[in-house]
């Protein structure tokens, strides 16, 4: 386990280092008080968890995010005191796996880590099938990768969640709380804001065009629905 912390404020590195330590004594951990840093050290370390702020002394924990977003999926948990609903947002919509608003408790950190990384992980487990083809989209499940068109897509945990338990079950609707359930964990069934942002995102990696899809269809107020493949 490798996990990178990116935030300005050494107690607040500490307090995150002490929460891996005390879970995985075995964590190696990385560092960084500033965005640019951060970013070289996730191509170089290749951590298996972020950690990131979002009020950098440099470049804010967005940029970062984004910037991160174009080589990596490594799941990432933004830390902020921005409690507005449209921050939370933007986090998702350029590819945050969780948010924990400030202050936080050691507990809750944990608890958030552990989901990020049981859904990863359970996925991988899962992964012994044959490989998914509808039209231009292929998915190698043993792989974990995603081709559309021929070109390999970068998806965030979360996106390649929702995308492998839809394919898993084309043809059926796929209620808002089981998705959500399955792609991020029990304590996130209500979270169904979030999960439209995940959609979109995911909408326009594998569709032709995102505002009319023919992969991912809406069942309004009930969920989503896999096209079965041809």
């Amino acid at each position: 386990m490798k996990a990178l912390i990116i935030d300005d404020a050494p107690d607040l590195i500490e307090l995150v280092s002490l929460c891996f330590k005390l879970r995985w004594p075995e964590a190696d951990i990385v560092t960084s008080m500033t965005g640019e840093k951060g970013v070289e050290l996730v191509e170089s370390e290749r951590p298996d968890m972020i950690i990131l702020d979002i009020g950098l002394p440099d470049i804010d924990g967005f940029e970062v995010l984004r910037r991160i977003r174009l080589f990596s999926d490594a799941p990432v948990i933004l830390l902020t005191v921005r409690g507005k609903e449209l921050d939370i947002l933007k986090g998702f919509e350029l590819g945050a796996d969780d948010y924990i608003t400030k202050p936080f408790s050691q507990v809750g950190l944990l608890a958030r880590v552990k989901a990020v990384l049981r859904r990863s992980k359970t996925i991988l487990m899962e992964e012994n099938s044959e490989p998914f083809k509808s039209n231009d989209l292929y998915i190698d499940y043993a792989a974990r990768q995603v081709i559309v068109n021929g070109q390999e897509l970068k998806l965030t945990p979360i996106e390649y969640g929702l995308l492998y338990h839809l394919s898993k079950n084309p043809g059926r609707v796929m209620s808002h709380s089981e998705l959500l359930r399955k792609a991020q964990g029990p304590e996130y069934v209500e979270a169904t804001e979030n999960l439209k942002v995940y959609i979109q995102r995911l909408r326009r990696k594998i569709e032709e065009d995102a505002s009319n899809p023919k992969l991912i269809l809406t069942e309004r107020g009930v969920g989503y629905i896999f096209a079965k493949h041809k």
